[in-house]
């Protein structure tokens, strides 16, 4: 049996016991400060300098002995997902640019018994990448800023995790990614050959989705149909095929069931409520709820 859990519950345990709890209050103040004023600025020069400086702090404010316990979730900018196993947490954002475009920050905090810093950086390679279906290390990640967080434990071996990002991409268009992360001592990999892109076609490594800039697209977790659901996008204009300027939702829905250590898909998936959409999703990052999703056999 194939087994995915997402649950709130922590099984690791850790011998620290530290409570810097005033002095990351007051870390957090001034990030949200550097954060709003990042946003607020008028041209990328100012604004870069902003993200610097919120980078820097940061780092020295997860240095703080037991940091790891500590949520910043007054950033609203910011997401912060821990996984559920609370072996780790995934840290991302993004920066506008004048051009339309987006750049990608994010690190990965690893926990540790005393409480120390681990930490994972991640470097926006999306600019250079010339294969979004490429295996990437935290060195050439594909930037996203991710809003939930699937843990998948397969017959007991060591568990990946899949994430549901927005990615905006230009003037024109907004992506969408269903990514995975595993690690490999002490490195982060992104990606994995797992997604079924069409019915029992080639599997792939991630699943990018793109449309309209101006349009919204349903990306999450269903419990009721214990599937990944996403909006079937198309063209406005059977011409238009492969033109994502002109993609939306048909207003029908497509799923991923995890099946033999793979997602396959699932198409015209029956919705018995709205789902979640985090539609380009700015706010404060989803919470793990209870969910197991068990494959068919």
């Amino acid at each position: 049996m194939l087994v995915c859990v997402l649950c709130t519950k922590s099984s690791a345990q850790h011998t620290y016991n530290l409570n810097n709890n005033p002095k990351l209050d007051l870390y957090q103040d001034s990030l949200v400060i550097l954060s709003e004023a990042t946003f607020a600025a008028k041209d990328d020069l100012t604004r870069f300098e902003k993200n610097a400086q919120f980078v820097k702090k940061l780092v020295t404010a997860l240095k703080i002995n037991g940091s790891f316990k500590y949520n910043f979730d007054s950033l609203k900018r910011v997401s912060v997902l821990k996984s559920p196993d609370n072996s780790f947490r995934i840290i991302t954002w993004f920066v506008p640019t004048d051009e339309g475009t987006y750049r990608y920050y994010g690190s990965i905090q690893m926990a540790t018994t005393n409480g120390s810093l681990n930490l994972i950086p991640l470097t926006d390679g999306t600019a250079t990448s010339t294969d979004a279906n490429a295996i990437t290390s935290g060195k050439n990640w594909l930037g996203a800023r991710y809003y939930e967080m699937i843990p998948v434990i397969v017959n007991g071996k060591q568990p990946y995790f899949i994430l549901l990002g927005w990615k905006g991409n230009d003037q024109k268009t907004t992506k969408k990614v269903i990514e995975v992360l595993s690690f490999d001592k002490n490195e982060a990999i992104f990606g994995k050959n797992i997604f079924e892109a069409v019915k029992n076609g080639a599997l792939k490594n991630r699943v990018v989705f793109e449309y309209n800039k101006l349009n919204s697209m349903t990306l999450t977790v269903d419990s009721k149909t214990n599937m990944i659901v996403f909006d079937h996008l198309t063209p406005y204009d059977p011409k238009m095929i492969n033109n994502f300027e002109y993609y939306g939702s048909d207003l029908s829905f497509d799923g991923y069931k995890l099946t033999w250590g793979k997602l396959a898909l699932v198409e015209d998936v029956e919705l018995k409520n709205d789902p979640s959409p985090n539609d380009d999703f700015y706010g404060k990052p989803v919470k793990a709820s209870t969910l197991i999703i068990k494959s068919i056999h």
